[in-house]
C-alpha cells in the first residue's frame, strides 16, 4: 500500500495532480478539495490510496488525513466507487459529507453529480455509526480522529472476547464524556465498563 507521495509537483489539474518522485512521476486523481488547498509550490506531498481492479491500479490522491478516511469510508458502500466518492468530495467538503451523514441529509448527497436518492440513503444507512457529528470537541479532537481512535479500540476490544454492539455502546459513552482520551486510555476506560 502505497500511504503519500513527497515530491515536486509537475502539473496540477482539478481532477489530477502528477508529483515527481525520485524521477518517477505519479498520476495521482484529486478532488477539487485537494486542487484549491494545493497551492502552486514546487514541493507538495500527498497522501494517497491506490485502487485495484481487474483492468486497472489507480492512484488518487489527498491533501489530508481527514479527506482519505472519508474516500475509504464512501467506497466501502456498495454502489460507490472511487470516481463517485471523488465527485462527493469535489462537490462537498469531507465535513459537509460527515455532516450530511451524521444528520440524515439525503438531499444534500443527492445534489452530487450521480448520486440518486437510493444511494443516498444507503450511504447514509451504512456510515452512519461510523461518523459522528463533525462538531469539534473541547479538547479539539476531530470526527475522523475520534473515530479511528474507537475503530482501533473496538478491534483490540473484540480481540479480547466482548461483544461488538457492548464495545460500542460503552466506547460512544466515553468518548461522548472524554474526547481527548488517547487510545490505551480508551481501552482502559472501556475494559472497566465492560
Amino acid at each position: 500500500m502505497i500511504n503519500h507521495i513527497s515530491g515536486r509537483l509537475i502539473e496540477k489539474f482539478p481532477t489530477h495532480a502528477i508529483i515527481e518522485a525520485n524521477g518517477v512521476g505519479y498520476h495521482l486523481n484529486i478532488s477539487l478539495n485537494t486542487f484549491s488547498k494545493l497551492g502552486a509550490s514546487e514541493s507538495c506531498k500527498l497522501l494517497a490510496y491506490l485502487s485495484i481492479k481487474e483492468d486497472s491500479h489507480t492512484l488518487y490522491g489527498f491533501i489530508d488525513e481527514a479527506e482519505r478516511e472519508i474516500f475509504v469510508l464512501l467506497i466501502s458502500v456498495n454502489g460507490v466507487g472511487p470516481n463517485t466518492a471523488r465527485m462527493m468530495l469535489s462537490s462537498l467538503s469531507p465535513d459537509e459529507v460527515m455532516e450530511a451523514i451524521a444528520t440524515d441529509d439525503v438531499g444534500l448527497l443527492k445534489g452530487v453529480k450521480g448520486i440518486g436518492a437510493k444511494t443516498a440513503q444507503r450511504i447514509i444507512l451504512d456510515l452512519k455509526d461510523k461518523i459522528e457529528s463533525n462538531s469539534t470537541s473541547e479538547g479539539g479532537i476531530s470526527s475522523a480522529e475520534r473515530n479511528t481512535k474507537k475503530e482501533e479500540a473496538l478491534s483490540a476490544l473484540l480481540a479480547l472476547g466482548f461483544s461488538k454492539a457492548a464495545i460500542e455502546k460503552v466506547l460512544r459513552a466515553i468518548l461522548k464524556a472524554q474526547p481527548s482520551l488517547d487510545i490505551e486510555g480508551l481501552i482502559k476506560a472501556a475494559l472497566k465498563k465492560l
